[in-house]
């Protein structure tokens, strides 16, 4: 059972960036030479449905295929439990892949698989089959290329290849993995942890399929925060959604 919301009406995604940069190798490539598939998982602490559709996702995220992003929406926060790691930012986002999808309604554990489908986040062989389907999509799977230098500078680099529609290139950071002890609300007395959970995103340019090439200075980013793990560029169609290339580097290493 999903925990469905239909308050809210789509809206543009918003952006905003914490973020301090680190030394680090980039992650590893998927094995095909295609850049990984981006999973999304909106989800929230205060949802009894989404525990499931966490752990699984953590499953996705070991996968070198895979991008699993965890985006966790503020909009259950009323009925007991506050989630420590909910945005407006991250409902925004959903509510405007509600607009690019044609869906009817927001709703949690929601996987958006590469920005062209949604699907129940619990439901392992749905998610599996869109992620086949983005896999073999046509004009997607652009790599982007990621490091990370000691200074804490980040560079990122983008080929050419032909685009139907301009791209933002959008900027995520993430930390690794939070254990969570939940007190009140629907999930009360269990303890949750939460996969590549989404703290900021920024837009750090636009991509109209000419080679890109970028270096991020972190002194020049605002909001920094020096606990951020690792980041994501993701390159997203302004007009309809689909995120047509992603790469991904890390910032720090495991914690012992």
């Amino acid at each position: 059972m999903t925990c469905p919301n239909s308050r809210f009406r789509a809206l543009a995604p918003a952006v905003l960036l914490g973020l301090t940069l680190f030394a680090a190798s980039p992650a590893r490539a998927a094995d095909d030479g295609r850049a990984p598939v981006v999973v999304e998982l909106f989800t929230s602490q205060g949802c009894s449905s989404c525990p499931a559709a966490d752990a699984f996702l953590g499953e996705l995220a070991a996968r070198d295929d895979i991008i699993a992003l965890s985006e966790h929406v503020d909009y259950w926060n009323y009925i007991g439990w506050v989630d420590p790691f909910a945005s407006e930012v991250n409902t925004k986002r959903q509510k405007a892949y509600m607009r690019w999808l044609g869906a009817g309604y927001v709703y949690t554990p929601q996987m958006v698989i590469d920005g062209a489908s949604h699907v129940v986040g619990s439901d392992r062989d749905a998610v599996n089959r869109a992620i086949e389907v983005a896999r073999n999509a046509v004009g997607s799977g652009l790599k982007v290329s990621m490091t990370a230098e000691a200074n804490g500078r980040i560079h990122l680099s983008i080929p050419a290849a032909l685009v139907t529609e301009p791209a933002a290139i959008l900027l995520v950071a993430f930390d690794r993995a939070h254990q969570t002890e939940i007190s009140a609300g629907e999930n009360d007395g269990r303890s949750i942890t939460n996969h590549r959970v989404v703290r900021a995103i920024s837009e750090v340019g636009r991509y109209e399929g000419k080679a890109v090439s970028i270096t991020l200075d972190p002194d020049n980013l605002p909001e920094t925060r020096p606990d951020t793990e690792g980041c994501a560029v993701l390159l997203q169609s302004e007009g309809s959604g689909a995120i047509i290339g992603a790469g991904m580097v890390w910032l720090k290493p495991p914690k012992s």
